[in-house]
């Protein structure tokens, strides 16, 4: 049996082919990867919408591809540094930091199921230009580093095969880290798709360092529980994330439990990954309402 995570990559895989933007040839090889057998896969695929009659592309699938690279949303970036710091039990954990000039906070980011490439890079340097020192962490740092794969598909696989307990154990050590680099400010975090749900991931594991998180659109953990921390939540949805959007009202309902200051807003007319200005759903006008959006939050509860 899958475990929840592993079972969201698999139906970001599905999905992916679902919506036209790769090949069923492609999304069998990655479910694959991630363990499943043809039979598994297929039966995936189909549940899924693979077989349904077509629907009309979405506007991303529509769009001829760019002949230029799409303008991402916020300031031009600060460069990054890639660093090292210690992790638990001593194993040694990556990133990239961006330090921001008279910061206002700090920020740790929390990428995609591709892992750390340079569009998280990149929110972390524009996290930085906008006045919040950023650290994007590598979830695949004990295995070398998302750069030691030479394919995103075997990214997503190895994330997949990682029980949740270490993924909060690295990200309460890069909490730590950001904690030395930028001493006297409060801490923040934003994660998209999966990186969303790694926020959810924490947030949930009685973390009290956090004033302020920013999930975008990813999965709650099952039987998520909020009272061990005092983090404001901003919640970001697409409406057009039927599968994410599911667990939508249970994030509601666990921050209000434990009483924590949110906000969960949907943004019309998108999908999934909306933000992320170098894949194929990228929607300008929404990506930049979304950065001001954090950038609000942050100025309320980290500045």
């Amino acid at each position: 049996m899958m475990s929840p995570f592993k079972r969201y990559l698999a139906e970001e895989i599905a999905l992916d082919h679902v919506e036209g933007l790769i090949s069923r040839r492609e999304a069998l090889r990655r479910l694959a990867l991630l363990g499943l057998g043809l039979p598994a896969a297929t039966a995936l695929l189909s549940a899924c919408g693979a077989d349904a009659p077509a629907a009309a592309p979405s506007a991303a699938a529509a769009s001829p591809t760019p002949s230029a690279p799409a303008s991402p949303a916020g300031p031009s970036p600060l460069p990054t540094e890639a660093v090292t710091f210690a992790g638990p039990e001593g194993a040694p954990l990556r990133g990239a930091w961006a330090a921001a000039p008279n910061g206002k906070g700090a920020v740790l980011v929390i990428h995609e199921n591709r892992g750390l490439n340079d569009h998280t890079r990149s929110v972390a340097g524009r996290l930085a230009a906008s006045g919040y020192s950023a650290l994007a962490l590598d979830l695949l740092s004990r295995e070398g580093g998302t750069d030691s794969f030479s394919d995103t598909a075997q990214v997503t696989a190895k994330l997949g095969e990682i029980q949740p307990e270490r993924f909060v154990a690295d990200m309460k050590a890069a909490l730590d880290e950001l904690a030395v680099r930028a001493p006297g400010t409060k801490l923040g975090m934003v994660g998209f798709c999966f990186g969303g749900g790694m926020t959810w991931l924490l947030l949930s594991n009685a973390e009290p360092r956090l004033a302020a998180a920013v999930p975008f659109y990813g999965p709650l953990p099952e039987g998520a529980d909020f009272t061990g921390t005092r983090a404001a939540v901003l919640g970001i949805y697409a409406e057009q994330d039927d599968r994410v959007n599911a667990t939508r009202d249970a994030a509601r309902a666990a921050l209000e439990k434990a009483g924590l200051p949110h906000e969960i807003v949907t943004f019309p007319g998108v999908g999934h990954a909306f933000f992320n200005d170098t894949g194929q759903r990228y929607n300008a006008q929404a990506a930049a309402q979304a950065y001001q959006r954090v950038l609000d939050w942050f100025g309320r509860h980290l500045a």
